[in-house]
């Protein structure tokens, strides 16, 4: 099959090289003229500019904007928008807002154009592994990218879950649940490393972990490689980032009144680990030296 990608970034590039593995054509974009010619040396189609990405695909047209969330999705739809015709079919596969999504759409739909949601999970592993891809919109306009799903997936990695918006809605959720699973992991692995005088190695229980526990998973797996290659993570900043979903999972949450105090927790402490010092747990040391003479530690 016969389709664009715009956006060879680490997702999109590994898609590229996956799909012309498969047999598909693609013509490849990216502002990066390094990341065209990668995608070239790969047996893609390089172009330079979106004017002739579209000039290069037959119709029905199919491009795969596979760009960072918000704005960057908007400004690819406006240039492309001019270009193409009733029948094509563009895809996200980025991490959207799914309310944004379900908003392109009906944009779209008015001159004819399909727009699909692909919710997109396999990380920089999705070349060898396959992605898992949760695709929404309409049925028809699924049924004809889907040779491209199921190059994209493993065997059972691919579903249509539902209409416009539904795939991005299931990928925010999936990454809340993520944000849970990370943070239970990382606390149950500091607890193991604060018990000094057993000297436990976490690679070792990681990898025991692994094999018939009830816990096992990829992300256990993950961390099994990560613990091999530096038991104690010291050259890794106490940082965590944020990229938009678990902030929507929760917000979610709220609008439909549904508890989820795990997720909401896992949230809130990335939040603190950006803090250099927090004034909260300033206040929390003060309170108790003040109503219980508790000891506080000063500032050098």
């Amino acid at each position: 099959m016969e389709l664009a990608m715009i956006g060879l970034g680490k997702m999109g590039g590994n898609m590229t090289e996956r799909l012309l593995r498969g047999g598909h054509r693609v013509i490849a974009y990216d502002r990066n003229p390094e990341a065209v010619q990668g995608a070239t040396a790969a047996g893609a189609v390089g172009v330079t500019t979106l004017e002739e990405l579209v000039q290069q695909l037959s119709t029905p047209r199919v491009i795969w904007i596979m760009v960072p969330a918000g704005a960057p999705v908007d400004s690819t739809i406006a240039a492309l928008q001019p270009m193409l015709q009733a029948g094509d079919i563009l895809i996200d596969g980025g991490n959207s807002l799914y309310k944004d999504t379900q908003k392109r759409a009906a944009q779209l739909k008015e001159h004819g154009i399909a727009y699909l949601d692909a919710g997109t999970s396999g990380g920089i592993w999705g070349l060898s592994e396959g992605y898992c891809l949760m695709v929404g919109g309409e049925r028809e306009a699924v049924a004809h990218v889907e040779p491209i799903m199921l190059t994209l997936a493993p065997e059972g990695g691919y579903a249509h879950v539902g209409p416009s918006g539904a795939g991005h809605f299931t990928k925010m959720i999936h990454n809340g649940i993520e944000y849970g699973m990370m943070q239970a992991y990382a606390e149950g692995f500091e607890i193991l490393k604060s018990k000094t005088e057993m000297n436990l190695d976490l690679h070792q229980i990681s990898a025991l972990w692994n094999h018939g526990s009830v816990v096992r998973s990829w992300l256990l797996e993950l961390a099994e490689q990560m613990f091999a290659a530096e038991p104690d993570l010291a050259s890794i900043k106490d940082w965590v980032a944020d990229s938009g979903e678990g902030r929507w999972t929760v917000q979610e949450a709220i609008d439909q009144d549904v508890p989820a105090p795990v997720i909401t927790l896992s949230l809130m402490r990335r939040f603190e680990s950006r803090q250099d010092e927090s004034f909260a747990n300033k206040v929390v040391a003060g309170l108790r030296h003040q109503f219980g003479g508790h000891a506080v530690k000063r500032e050098s």
